[in-house]
């Protein structure tokens, strides 16, 4: 029987509220719908956990379940004070953070590390015995998905809801799809969520702050270098299917630039920035 989270433990540094539900459809949805609603009651940062997420939703409307208490299913409020522009980094940012939250938790109950990367726009990867498609050595750990909440006061900072789900405790079969894994499939099979949750939270508000001390500078925060040295994608050849069906662009993913996109430089040697798509990485 899987452990539940303790919420009493939940100390998230910086944290105003950090609510544990037993069941949500959406945590990202629900946790947008609350901040419309009342959004004084959710000052940033907070947090709304779920045990078990019936209906989560990723990117491009796609939809995935998870057995209760097998993952960390976590949706944040956040109000970065730094330029519109500058958004498109929160993905790579949160991305950065579950690899370091992950790291910094193994380290702390003596566990051996685990090599944990970064495909952007928005998933986390964990290294495999055996290549797949799209993903080459790896398998997907965690999803990413943030989400601008519609205000009507001007002048604010935007309030956007930062969906993580990262995979713990499920076995083989309970993964939706072979291109899955999670951490115990990567050799933890005993890690504490409440531990990963609360070194989670910690990341995430750290790595903001420093984002917005920097005026949303990813250079300037060192969140740039950061992102860089956890990408599994840069350095590699990729294909992006850019979105709304307007075709793709493959070539060697070499930067992010300025916002967050990618950078590729096709086989004729010009240089593609993709905003969104998704990537594939072709070896």
């Amino acid at each position: 029987m899987r452990a539940p989270l303790r919420p009493s433990e939940l100390d998230g540094p910086g944290f105003h509220r950090v609510t544990v539900v037993e069941e949500s459809e959406s945590t990202n949805s629900e946790l947008v719908a609350a901040v419309r609603a009342e959004p004084d009651a959710w000052p940033a940062p907070s947090a709304l956990v779920a045990e078990h997420q019936t209906a989560g939703r990723g990117r491009v409307g796609r939809s995935w379940a998870t057995p209760p208490r097998a993952s960390l299913t976590v949706s944040v409020l956040l109000r970065p004070a730094v330029p519109p522009e500058r958004l498109g980094w929160l993905p790579l940012i949160a991305g950065t953070a579950v690899v370091r939250a992950v790291a910094r938790t193994l380290s702390r109950h003596g566990g051996d590390p685990v090599q944990l990367a970064v495909k952007w726009p928005n998933d986390v990867l964990v290294r495999a015995t055996t290549p797949v498609a799209g993903l080459g050595g790896y398998r997907k750990v965690a999803g990413i998905l943030a989400e601008v909440v519609p205000e009507g006061t001007a002048g604010t900072d935007a309030a956007v809801v930062l969906g993580i789900g990262l995979n713990v405790s499920q076995t083989q079969d309970e993964l939706p799809v072979e291109t899955a894994s999670s951490l115990a499939l990567a050799g933890h099979p005993d890690l504490d969520r409440t531990a990963l949750l609360t070194a989670l939270l910690g990341e995430v508000a750290d790595a903001v702050e420093r984002w917005e001390q920097a005026d949303g500078d990813p250079v300037a925060s060192g969140l740039a270098d950061e992102c860089a040295a956890v990408s599994a994608t840069l350095g590699t050849r990729v294909r992006a299917q850019l979105a709304g069906g307007a075709g793709a662009v493959e070539g060697e993913a070499l930067r992010l630039d300025a916002t967050g996109a990618l950078v590729i430089r096709t086989d004729a040697g010009h240089e593609r920035t993709v905003s969104a798509g998704d990537v594939h990485h072709l070896r």
